[in-house]
């Protein structure tokens, strides 16, 4: 008897997940977005000696390549792993960028 319920328990498994399969699907594929993107600094040096907006972020980050950015102040707590998609623009006091690094 234990076989007979394994038996219909995997023959009703089978069709309950064949409802599931996309083979008539006539959509056409997506291409997907890379996840994560390589920051390139040197892309974002433009940004040295200007004054800290988000305007300036974001054309750096695209610049760069980057999938993230941010400002660094001097006394901002960070933390300290490394993320190569990440875009780093550091300011001084007066939030003028200083410098420019991925991580």
């Amino acid at each position: 008897m234990p076989w007979k319920l394994a038996s219909f328990g995997t023959l009703l498994a089978a069709i309950v997940l064949s409802g599931c399969s996309t083979a008539g699907s006539t959509k056409e594929p997506v291409a997907a977005e890379p996840l994560h993107t390589r920051c390139e600094a040197t892309g974002a040096e433009f940004a040295v000696g200007k004054k800290a907006s988000p305007e300036l972020l974001e054309q750096a980050r695209t610049r760069a390549g980057a999938q993230y950015a941010r400002f660094l102040k001097p006394n901002d707590m960070i933390t300290l792993e490394y993320r190569s998609d990440r875009l780093n623009l550091n300011t001084d006091a007066g939030l003028v960028v200083t410098r420019v690094n991925c991580g």
